[in-house]
């Protein structure tokens, strides 16, 4: 089979939506499969190259500028000369199946109105929401942008959506309903294994953390992950267990939570060393008790997914229903905290943080197993598989009629 894969976002650029489309584009070509990967350029990356088995092209990008709501760099293909380049791209490549991320992307776009033309049939992965909660203006503009913009694109040549949560079904359904040519619920795939083997007692010596426990908090600190709730509950956390440190690794790109840590007199329980290496990672881990960071109630993401599987306890406010057909059990898989009730999530993180062998061995370890079963990326490449084929024998079967 021959699969193109569409992402503006690949690596080098770094995040969820690059990182998966490699890794299943990598997949799909170990498994015999010929994969082309269009994307837009990026940095110094090259114009042209094989990765893992597929071929990369890049087509030359703009970048528009970084806004409130909009805090990464967004690379566009868009110039009157970009349908033409992509046709002659995939013409040459003569895809059975076309792979799209990103719904809001122009290589999305031109490789729709592509299949379309040709009648290959596409699959679209949304990754992201075009929301805003805590920005009513931005909300209200993302909700003209996908009214006016994406959706009358999406309705010219209906793709079957990749459905990843509850969330993005709820999305889809809301502001694409006309535009479905089809549903597959599939999660996010991760590879926990990387996390494993991390040296804890190198982070506990950096940090001067001694035998403190401690509550690691992976990620970006931005307004949809503030960590004001992990603040909010540290006071309860450090009644009962003084010596707590709250680990946050990741860029501050939002210090309210540092603002209230001072006013609540708990500034000295937390470490912040902003962004780290990727391969440190594990470390942290190792040096953990548990990783808290998603608290409010949008979803469930790699970080948290990953933490799982590497056997790390995960304090969460999420949907027990969060991925379609998939349970996450309270107190079996993770501990689920209700949102915005920071006595509660304080209690969850002390009833960890007192016994995390116990919690490590009991509920990290079955959080691990569902993370092995239902979301490692051996099963989420033979979902998408499955998909492609049953996508190109209809094709088939339709012309033949």
């Amino acid at each position: 089979m021959r699969i193109a894969v569409v992402n503006n976002f690949f690596p080098p650029r770094v995040g969820g939506s690059a990182h998966l489309s490699d890794a299943l584009a990598q997949a799909y070509a170990a498994a015999g499969h010929e994969v082309l990967i269009l994307t837009a350029t990026y940095k110094d990356a090259p114009l042209e190259e094989v990765r893992g088995g597929c071929r990369v092209i890049r087509i030359p990008a703009w970048t528009i500028p970084k806004l409130g709501a909009i805090s990464f760099d967004i690379g566009y293909t868009l110039r009157p000369s970009l349908m033409r380049k992509v046709t002659k791209i995939l013409d040459e490549f003569r895809p059975d199946v076309i792979h799209q991320h990103g719904q809001f992307f122009d290589l999305t776009w031109a490789s729709g109105l592509y299949a379309r033309k040709r009648g290959i049939p596409a699959l679209l992965s949304i990754h992201t929401r075009l929301e805003s909660p805590k920005k009513p203006l931005f909300s209200f503009v993302f909700r003209m942008a996908d009214a006016m913009l994406v959706n009358p694109i999406l309705r010219w040549y209906r793709p079957r959506l990749v459905v990843m949560d509850v969330h993005m079904d709820e999305y889809i359904h809301t502001r694409y309903r006309k535009a479905i040519g089809g549903l597959e619920n599939i999660p996010v795939g991760v590879e926990p294994d990387w996390l494993l083997g991390g040296d804890r007692a190198k982070i506990r010596e950096r940090h001067e953390l001694g035998d403190a426990p401690v509550i690691l908090s992976i990620g970006h600190v931005i307004p949809l992950r503030d960590r004001i709730q992990l603040v909010k509950a540290l006071p309860r956390v450090l009644e009962k267990l003084p010596d707590t440190k709250l680990l946050v690794v990741g860029g501050v790109y939002y210090d309210a939570f540092l603002k209230l840590a001072d006013e609540l007199g708990v500034r000295h329980a937390i470490v912040a060393p902003g962004a780290v290496p990727k391969s440190e990672i594990p470390d942290y881990v190792a040096a953990a008790d548990l990783e808290c960071h998603e608290l409010e109630p949008w979803g469930f993401g790699t970080a948290s997914l990953e933490a799982m599987g590497a056997g790390c306890p995960v304090v969460a406010v999420v949907r027990p229903d969060n991925f379609p057909g998939i349970e996450l059990k309270d107190r079996e898989h993770l501990f689920l905290a209700p949102h915005n009730d920071e006595a509660a999530l304080a209690d969850a993180l002390i009833e960890v943080l007192a016994h995390p062998e116990q919690a490590r061995q009991a509920v990290g370890t079955h959080g691990r197993q569902l993370v092995q079963d239902r979301f490692s990326m051996q099963q989420v490449v033979r979902q998408h598989l499955d998909v492609f084929a049953d996508m190109t024998s209809k094709k088939q079967m339709t012309r033949s009629k």
